[in-house]
């Protein structure tokens, strides 16, 4: 995939202006009243993608970022398709995805390997699937049984596997479940993790649980580097539109549950991730300016946030981040770039 300009460590200085509003330091955002709480600064965001194409592929139906070892951005399209993007945050490659049988996927959690290949989730089957650079299909990963959509298992069509990071310099693989299995009580989100066996194998390995706020789905995870997550969660209802929250979610006690087959809520003798939230995204942070063609949609700012990822560190010890959201091919849904920064809670 051929890739115009690099995303390096200092991202935050090539950005231009003209392409994501109101950048500043953590501490200039602070005092300008980009805060959204404590932990997270909205810096800033970006229309520029929304409607466009590229190569005549739309830029469009953004599920999911990912940066590869050398600091490349590539943005997920849940139309089968991976955009590698250049400094200025606009598309400089397109790769398309298919399953064995040449059928499209509907792609939603990218992490990519330090060789270069993609790990692209399907919420169908649901799948983790391994894409070389140009695209081909090199193999799948194993799945837990239960995580199969029903008959075959106890996941629900469209709600399995949504979130994908890779951890421990690429050791271990994790990925999130948007919903609920249909044994395990409504609030109730696993967590799947693969160990890596070799240069190419991931075995399953630990799987743990986290409480989802009620309502919400989990859209995007984002590994912190510390052994704890980034998450995402999102909704939408009638009278307020999308809302969406980032939490940190800290699995290092969390009970194994790969044999727990049905889980409640809260299920004695189960360590749940500890879950800490870092901002109500939809509900305190400021709107910049933005618009939205949502009725009702209470922060104009806020969309379908489907993708997250850590682009580098700061001075301070804050992470600076990329979110995405997917417009699904809809006119009154904007595809939307957003700069944040996130100080985590020790």
């Amino acid at each position: 995939m051929q890739i115009r300009s690099v995303l390096s460590a200092a991202l935050s200085a090539v950005v231009a202006a003209t392409t994501l509003t109101a950048m500043a330091s953590p501490a200039q955002a602070a005092s300008n009243a980009q805060t959204c709480s404590r932990q997270v600064t909205m810096r800033g965001y970006s229309d520029a993608l929304d409607k466009t194409t590229y190569e005549g592929a739309l830029v469009g139906d953004l599920s999911s970022l990912a940066t590869d070892h050398r600091g490349h951005l590539f943005a997920l399209s849940d139309r089968s398709k991976i955009f590698a993007m250049d400094g200025q945050l606009q598309p400089a490659g397109v790769r398309s995805l298919a399953d064995e049988h040449g059928n499209a996927l509907d792609s939603e959690g990218l992490a990519i390997e330090r060789n270069g290949d993609f790990l692209v989730t399907s919420e169908l089957e649901p799948s983790v699937r391994r894409f070389d650079q140009r695209g081909r299909l090199l193999g799948r990963l194993p799945m837990p049984d239960n995580f199969r959509v029903a008959p075959a298992g106890h996941g629900i069509l469209n709600r399995t596997l949504e979130g994908l990071t890779l951890d421990h310099g690429g050791r271990t693989l994790v990925a999130a479940m948007e919903g609920w299995l249909t044994t395990d009580g409504m609030n109730t989100r696993r967590f799947q993790t693969w160990e890596r066996h070799g240069r190419h194998d991931f075995q399953l390995a630990r799987q743990w649980a986290y409480t989802a706020e009620p309502g919400y789905g989990i859209s995007e995870i984002a590994a912190t580097g510390d052994g704890r997550y980034l998450v995402l969660e999102r909704s939408f209802a009638v009278n307020v539109g999308w809302t969406a929250k980032l939490y940190l979610a800290d699995p290092r006690r969390a009970t194994d549950i790969n044999d727990v087959q049905a889980l409640a809520n809260d299920q004695p003798g189960v360590r749940f991730a500890q879950r800490t939230l870092l901002a109500d995204l939809s509900g305190t942070c400021p709107s910049l300016g933005a618009v939205s063609h949502i009725p009702n949609q209470a922060n104009p700012l806020i969309g379908n946030v489907e993708g997250i990822v850590v682009v580098c560190r700061e001075h301070g010890g804050w992470l600076r981040l990329r979110m995405t959201t997917d417009d699904g091919e809809s006119a009154s849904e904007i595809t939307r770039l957003y700069d944040v920064t996130v100080r985590l809670p020790h």
